[in-house]
């Protein structure tokens, strides 16, 4: 497994829960605190892949400084994203809190904020967000400034949301540069709710990808107290329904590392407990798969709280 830092280091964001996970202590001095226990509960945990971007608030900055703190870890790989910039100014009801932005210009902008908190340390650096209708994946000027870092030893890949994933999926993994691949890391939203992009992520794994699942717990749908349906059977199994969820994900042959997208320490602890169960009822719980077009709908409706 890994942790993100999407839901832990900026005041407002979509999923579930965050007045009872946050309550008001959002500070920006609040968050790095939370942000530093949450990334301690994970490294303990096992956890040694961090996933952050340059609009998850000041993810990088909270996760710069943890590291400073932390100057005998060197075992932990760092992805960062770019081609959104957050706006939101740390207020809950800012009326927009990220603007995308796929140019190349943008990526340089991005690409400088990103070394200027993280240094040499990332990894991976995925275009956030990927879509066919950005022209991202088709741009070569911008397809070529990706290959200097992927020549510099960073692995280039794309995040993808939306119910067309598996099309920007598919697109992104056939972009050659030089001869060789640009896109080699793939992160995907992947849930029992909305597993549309599993076979894409299946080929990008058989191309020599890596493939990583976010939002194993759709934003909160996948947790105690959540969809009643998938609730029903983590109690007929007896085990608590984010772990039966990020463990359906675990499961898939495809899945190099699944993010945990904890706001607290209980909840990594929780989270990476998926990873010892013995059986995971995938056929049941493939039953609760919804049209990805509804699921999409649904997310995009949920409100920045």
């Amino acid at each position: 497994m890994g942790i993100g830092l999407a839901a832990v280091a900026r005041p407002a964001y979509i999923t579930s829960g965050r007045a009872a996970d946050l309550g008001v202590h959002r500070s920006v001095e609040d968050l790095r605190r939370r942000s530093h226990a949450v990334l301690d509960a994970a490294y303990a945990a096992g956890m040694r892949y961090v996933d952050v971007a340059r609009s998850y608030g000041r993810a990088e900055e909270f996760l710069a400084s943890w590291l400073a703190a932390h100057p005998a870890i060197d075992d932990v790989e760092i992805g960062s994203k770019w081609g959104y910039r957050y706006v939101g100014d740390w207020q809950l009801d800012a009326a927009v809190h990220e603007v995308k932005d796929h140019s190349l210009a943008m990526f340089r902008t991005q690409l400088a904020e990103t070394a200027a908190l993280l240094g040499p340390r990332p990894a991976v650096y995925h275009v956030h967000s990927a879509t066919l209708d950005t022209g991202v994946l088709d741009d070569t000027a911008l397809h070529c400034a990706l290959a200097g870092l992927r020549d510099r030893g960073v692995r280039v890949g794309i995040s993808t949301s939306g119910p067309r994933q598996a099309d920007a999926v598919r697109r992104a993994i056939a972009v050659t540069v030089d001869g060789a691949p640009l896109f080699t890391s793939v992160q995907s939203t992947w849930n029992v709710l909305e597993p549309s992009v599993g076979s894409a992520l299946a080929e990008a794994a058989a191309a020599g990808a890596r493939v990583i699942v976010k939002e194993p717990v759709a934003n909160g749908r996948l947790v105690p107290g959540g969809d009643v349906a998938a609730e029903a059977i983590a109690a007929a199994h007896g085990v608590p329904l984010d772990q039966l969820a990020i463990a359906a994900a675990l499961a898939q042959p495809w899945a190099w590392r699944v993010l945990s997208g904890a706001v607290d320490a209980g909840q990594v602890v929780s989270n990476a407990a998926a990873a010892d169960l013995a059986e995971v009822p995938l056929d049941e719980l493939g039953a609760l798969a919804e049209p990805a077009a509804d699921y999409w709908a649904a997310r995009g409706k949920r409100a920045w709280v």
